[in-house]
């Protein structure tokens, strides 16, 4: 053999072993080959006050491609960005409020006595400031920030993607969507979301905007009203109080699903039959990400702290989930990745979030978006 054949031979192998044998193969295993996008959950909630537009700055400047807004009404009907209907914990409403301005409410089957934000005005609710409500996070910034509407959240993202270079989507999620139809009537919700997202994107499905909800009936009557991207997240209830898991029933269901006495469970939108049942009315999943890479806790200490804990567990690979969305064009989105809360399998977040990626994961949720960004880095 002469040497430059058995040189360019080597080379070959070489490139193949490392994963480029072909020039045109993608570089990543989503579904469009291109890199899984980092979605600021909440924002840079991590490290600032949820769902504020310091938050939301943090995450752009920390590499974030989408920013997260959580959407509830206000009583006057405005769009605003918060977690849940209630203002109890997320900011300082019982310091400026009377208790007699709580109500109980059905949510979700459940009675609840709170502030809700559909019991204020949008005026009332711009005198309020955001405060870390997730335990063991700084508190420096507690009272500091008011709390934003989705135009203000838009606007935050249009300005920074021009300032950039770069495009800052948004990926609002409708809360709580039969909770509100009680109080302001069906799909008005959804319309008005619709309304805000077409001035200022157009009706498109390239507009960088997705649309997602635990429930299905809105998303199915979103797909009658706009181009726009939608994306069904699925929960579970499957964590047992050791800590260990296993995907096993009682799954939650969709709570428009109860409503409507129809029996199946997040999971099931998950199997074969539930995909192609999403993939009528979405372009996308968002499960939580135990559904997507197998653990078994095996009572093996893997991290060096003589205690056994979820860290621990062994990392046995992809359940199937990822790629049984793609065969059906679907993208996968999953949620939620935190510096300071056990992972399943993982006690360095950043390489969590990589190996979420390498199996081919479209996008990460993550409080600390510049580990998003990190664990990225170490794919390219």
């Amino acid at each position: 053999m002469r040497l430059p054949f058995l040189l360019a031979a080597i080379a070959l192998l070489t490139l193949q072993a490392c994963g480029g044998g072909d020039a045109d193969s993608p570089k990543f295993k989503t579904l469009s080959g291109s890199s899984p996008l980092v979605i600021g959950h909440r924002g840079a909630s991590g490290e600032r006050p949820e769902h504020t537009l310091e938050a939301y700055q943090l995450a752009i400047e920390q590499g974030t491609d989408f920013i997260e807004p959580d959407l509830v009404l206000s009583k006057d009907g405005v769009l605003l960005a918060r977690h849940e209907p209630m203002l109890d914990s997320t900011t300082d409403v019982a310091a400026k409020f009377p208790a007699s301005r709580r109500s109980t409410r059905m949510m979700d089957g459940e009675s609840i006595t709170a502030f809700f934000a559909s019991d204020f005005t949008l005026a009332e609710i711009k005198t309020l400031r955001a405060l870390q409500s997730r335990a063991g996070r700084s508190k420096a910034f507690d009272g500091q920030f008011s709390i934003p509407t989705l135009d203000e959240v838009i606007a935050l993202a249009r300005a920074q993607s021009t300032k950039t270079g770069r495009t800052i989507g948004i990926y609002p999620e409708i809360k709580h969507s039969t909770f509100h139809a009680g109080l302001f009537g069906a799909n008005v919700f959804e319309d008005k979301l619709v309304g805000s997202l077409h001035a200022a994107y157009g009706n498109s499905a390239s507009a960088p905007v997705f649309i997602q909800s635990f429930e299905v009936s809105n998303l199915q009557y979103l797909a009658t009203r706009t181009q726009i991207r939608r994306v069904q997240l699925i929960d579970a209830d499957d964590v047992k109080s050791d800590g260990s898991m296993a995907l096993v029933p009682p799954y939650r269901q969709p709570y428009d699903f109860v409503v409507k006495g129809d029996a199946r469970t997040f999971a099931d939108l998950l199997t074969p039959a539930g995909l192609d049942f999403v993939k009528t009315y979405a372009q996308g999943i968002g499960p939580w990400k135990p559904y997507l890479v197998k653990t078994v806790a095996d009572g093996v200490e893997r991290t060096g702290d003589t205690t056994l804990t979820i860290q621990d567990r062994r990392v046995d690979g992809s359940t199937g989930v990822i790629e049984a969305a793609h065969a059906r064009g679907l993208l996968v989105h999953t949620w939620t990745f935190r510096d300071d809360a056990s992972g399943y399998g993982f006690k360095d977040p950043k390489a969590e979030m990589a190996y979420y990626m390498s199996l081919g994961i479209d996008g990460v949720f993550t409080d600390f978006p510049a580990t998003g960004s990190a664990a990225l880095k170490t794919l390219n």
